[in-house]
């Protein structure tokens, strides 16, 4: 028995030595994660991304459709199936390293043809027969070189991928959601803005004309007044039809019909502030797609690893065993069979499949790496970006605040000059008020690429699915 006990330590001993001198423990690749984020080389570790999105947005009507969304989007859900898609493979790889087992009963009848017998005359020989046979067959692969094992980590490895790519795509849909919210809002005020400025220049266009009667303008003026009504009443239809796609591309998003979305206003959001990025590094384990990218190439690493395998030989056991009779009547008496069968198949030629499978799991393997490398530097990039929009709104934002106060003012001081002096005419009211909607268009899109890009940079650190 102790004899036993160390011979199957021996041999296991060896199975893994061997397997060790193919296969190859899986180690991260070394990339460069230093700098990623230009002019920024914080070494504070704290970063926005550990925070869950409910603190990122203080709307609450904001909160419930991301909610929603991340109860009901079919992304989402597509997502999820292809998690339940690598579990099962990952079990069946698992399943690999276990021995199979086979039941099988079956009846043969068997007769056969007198004439093609050679018997001599006279002799009456039975020549139909019936088999009664059940058997159990079990087989199992040795795992010497880690062929199984290398599959079923990369099949884990393939699992953990689609996790963290489900992780990917709640991400961009917070941040989907809270741009569209935003977009919308946009649009809403920036037609708040347009139905203003078509009210003052119905009031202009009367104001001018009581001024032609008291013979301070002339017709030219009153013709201008009109047109420049237009020109405002104009971009309504546009307006209104870019709300209605808005809500449309929402609801969407949110899987449900097209329709009303319910919302606050521009004037009522507060960005976050404290935008803290923490260290490039930091990327490997919060960015979703960084992290899958990653499991990516660890999955083809171990594909490798199994192509190598292909090489060496085989060791495969079957053994079966069970009754077996000519007569059903003597079928559990004396009818027991079994056989043992242990087998070393070594590859000699395999029509170059072997080396193809190999030359295959290496380029695959290659593509995965290149793949990680570009989902890291481009993460660098979207976390740099989204910094330098935020901070290029705020200088607009207080710019433009100062501009929109002095274009107010030239409004007002050609209207009362266009009033009592002959020094103005109309185009300069004309002018000032076109430059005064434009300025007011203008800082609301300010005020929204201060907003995205937040959200831009909570989704490019890897924030929303903690």
């Amino acid at each position: 028995m102790k004899f036993q006990y160390k011979y199957s330590i021996f041999i296991g001993f060896t199975i893994l030595t061997l397997s060790a001198c193919v296969t190859k423990k899986y180690e991260r690749p070394q990339l460069n994660s230093d700098g990623l984020y230009r002019d920024n080389n914080t070494t504070d570790t704290t970063t926005m991304a550990n925070l869950q999105w409910k603190s990122l947005f203080s709307d609450t009507t904001l909160q419930s459709l991301i909610q929603q969304g991340i109860n009901q989007n079919l992304d989402l859900k597509q997502a999820i199936e292809r998690i339940k898609i690598a579990e099962a493979t990952l079990i069946q790889s698992r399943g690999a390293l276990l021995p199979s087992l086979q039941a099988d009963v079956n009846v043969t009848d068997n007769k056969a043809s007198a004439a093609a017998q050679n018997f001599p005359a006279g002799i009456n020989i039975n020549l139909e027969t019936q088999t009664y046979k059940a058997q159990l067959s079990t087989s199992w692969e040795a795992d010497i070189w880690g062929k199984l094992s290398s599959a079923k980590r990369g099949a884990y490895a393939a699992l953990l991928q689609s996790d963290a790519a489900k992780r990917a795509v709640q991400t961009q849909l917070i941040a989907t959601i809270a741009n569209s919210y935003y977009s919308l809002l946009a649009l809403d005020k920036q037609l708040a803005i347009t139905e203003q400025t078509i009210k003052i220049r119905m009031q202009d266009v009367e104001t001018v004309k009581a001024l032609k009667e008291g013979a301070v303008v002339n017709g030219a003026a009153v013709v201008q007044s009109e047109a420049n009504l237009y020109a405002a009443q104009v971009t309504l239809p546009d307006l209104k039809r870019s709300i209605k796609e808005a809500e449309n591309a929402l609801s969407i998003v949110l899987a449900r019909a097209p329709g009303y979305i319910n919302r606050t206003t521009l004037d009522q959001q507060s960005p976050y502030t404290n935008l803290q990025t923490g260290v490039s590094a930091q990327l490997l384990q919060n960015r979703p797609d960084v992290i899958a990218a990653e499991f990516g190439f660890r999955s083809t690493f171990e594909n490798t690893n199994s192509a190598k395998a292909y090489f060496y030989p085989a060791l495969t056991l079957t053994a079966s065993g069970g009754l077996s009779s000519l007569q059903l009547r003597d079928f559990f008496s004396q009818s027991i069979f079994y056989n043992l069968v242990g087998g070393l198949t070594q590859p000699i030629f395999a029509k170059g499949q072997n080396k193809a499978r190999l030359k295959t799991a290496e380029a695959n393997q290659q593509i995965a790496f290149y793949t990680f490398q570009q989902t890291l530097l481009t993460g660098g990039q979207e976390v740099s970006n989204a910094l330098y929009a935020y901070q290029t709104a705020a200088e607009k934002e207080e710019t433009r605040a100062k501009q929109i106060a002095s274009l107010t003012k030239a409004v007002d001081f050609t209207k009362e000059l266009l009033r009592y002096s002959s020094a103005t005419n109309y185009t300069d009211v004309l002018t000032s008020e076109q430059s005064l909607l434009t300025a007011q268009l203008s800082g609301i899109n300010d005020r929204l690429q201060k907003l995205q890009s937040v959200v831009e940079l909570y989704r490019a650190l890897g924030g929303g699915w903690k």
